[in-house]
Order: structure tokens, then C-alpha cells, then sequence
């Protein structure tokens, strides 16, 4: 596993043990990855966000052939001063466009130069992914489901030009548009502006590289949208992951937030 931040690393560890997964390596990240991971692994290796190079031997010197990437990267720390060794320093340099989904297909690509195959993680998750409908107690009004089919037809737009993946909207109109800071920030801006009642619609880009790029909403998305006064949240079945999916529907239920998996 390379081991991103957030609890996605936990529940991944967890999810592949009862699948039959015998042998657990994690990479984590100093400052990123949460320390807790180790309970749930048979080694924790660190390194420093930047060490490709390390990362790559790390793995080599446990025998590990399949690789998964879980978690996610704060997105400013993709852009951060931090320390890069040569080989990321020379990934980078040959990049004409930068964001997370050209960095981590090129460390795929750089993982398969060292016999590391990178495989997708939503094959060990599948109780994680949603199939199409309502997931809480509530359902959109009227008004809302318009919101919906307009918010999708707008965060398509926005994903088809690698800007963001989610949308928030309300009555027609757009409030938040996500980009590098993330869905959590993309709701709080949105709903701030709505007060209350807004819809956020979060969807899959073209061609979006399921084996590290899979959307997620998580307690985090919920707790957010809840502080920020979001009614809808709108995901799209068969590629989202929901993290701690029980917990995070009953505490939608809890403040009244209609979560939906639409086709």
C-alpha cells in the first residue's frame, strides 16, 4: 500500500485482510499517512513525501510485487517546497501538465519500471460502492432533482477539463466550483453562499484512472456538508467510495441530508 492520509488507508487494510490478503506492506507518508495504520498492517515503512526513489526500494526489500495506492495527498502538498529526490524530480520535468492524475500515472508508470504492478483498489471495496438510488431515509424535492441534472451537466464540464469533480449549486445557479483545494472546501464556499438548501453533484472525470483516482466521500464530506448547510449530496454509483458507508449514512439521516447515487 502507498498510504495516503485520512482513514481510507485503515478501512483499505481492514477490507483486504477479510478478503485473504496475507501479506500487508505499507509506505506511508511522515506528516501525512496516520500513525494508527500500523495496527492494521504487517509492516510500516516511512518516508518523506517527495523520495520516490525510497519509496521504490522500500517496497522492492519486502518482495512486494502488486501495489495500491489509498488515501489521499493534501492537494497543496503536490505543489509544496518539499524535498524531491532525482527520479521524482526527473518524473516531474517531463510533465507538460501537472495535477494529481498525471503525477500519480507517472508514478505508475515509474513503478512498473522496478516490476511494481499497480492495481485498482475498488476490486477489495465493493461493499464501499454504491449502486444507484437513495442512500439515506430522505429524497430530493422537485426543485432539488432539478439541481441535480443541472449540477451533473455542469461538474462533467468542469471534470472534462481536469478542473474538479464536484459542483455546488442551488435554484440554477452555481456556487462552488471545485479545483485543486478540494471537495471539503468546494462545500463549505458553496454552502456558505447558498444558506442552506444548497446541492453539491460529485462525479468521475473521462478516463479517470480507477486504480488511484476513485472519488470518495468520507465522515469528513458528511460533517462538512452538515457545518455548511448542504442538503443534497449526489455521487455517482458504481464509482464512488463511502467511506464508513453506515456511519455516514445514519449521520446524514441524523441532520436530515439526502445522499443519492445516481446512474
Amino acid at each position: 500500500m502507498i498510504a495516503g492520509n485520512r482513514k481510507f488507508p485503515l478501512l483499505f487494510a481492514q477490507a483486504a485482510r477479510k478478503r485473504g490478503v496475507r501479506k500487508l506492506v505499507a509506505v506511508a507518508f511522515e506528516g501525512e499517512t496516520e500513525p494508527e495504520l500500523s495496527k492494521f498492517v504487517d509492516v510500516i515503512e516511512w518516508v518523506k513525501l517527495g523520495q520516490l526513489g525510497e519509496l521504490i526500494q522500500r517496497f522492492k526489500k519486502h518482495g512486494i510485487k502488486e501495489v495500491v495506492m489509498v488515501g489521499q495527498i493534501a492537494p497543496k502538498n503536490l505543489f509544496a517546497r518539499i524535498s524531491l529526490d532525482l527520479r521524482m524530480t526527473v518524473l516531474l520535468a517531463k510533465l507538460r501538465t501537472r495535477n494529481a492524475g498525471t503525477i500519480f500515472g507517472a508514478i505508475g508508470n515509474e513503478l512498473a519500471k522496478d516490476g511494481l504492478v499497480l492495481i485498482p483498489h475498488a476490486s477489495y471495496l465493493e461493499e464501499f460502492i454504491p449502486k444507484a438510488g437513495p442512500l439515506t431515509r430522505s429524497n430530493p424535492t422537485p426543485q432539488q432533482r432539478q439541481d441535480i441534472d443541472f449540477g451533473l451537466k455542469v461538474a462533467r464540464s468542469i471534470a472534462a477539463l481536469d478542473i474538479g469533480q464536484t459542483v455546488v449549486v442551488k435554484e440554477g445557479a452555481v456556487l462552488a466550483v471545485e479545483a485543486l483545494e478540494g471537495t471539503d472546501a468546494c462545500l463549505a464556499r458553496g454552502g456558505e453562499l447558498g444558506q442552506g438548501g444548497a446541492v453539491a453533484v460529485k462525479v468521475t472525470k473521462p478516463g479517470q484512472d480507477m486504480r488511484f483516482d476513485i472519488p470518495v466521500v468520507g465522515m469528513t464530506t458528511v460533517e462538512t456538508a452538515k457545518k455548511a448547510g448542504i442538503a443534497v449530496l449526489a455521487v455517482e454509483a458504481g464509482k464512488t467510495l463511502l467511506l464508513e458507508r453506515e456511519e455516514i449514512v445514519r449521520e446524514a439521516d441524523k441532520h436530515n441530508i439526502c445522499l443519492l447515487a445516481f446512474e
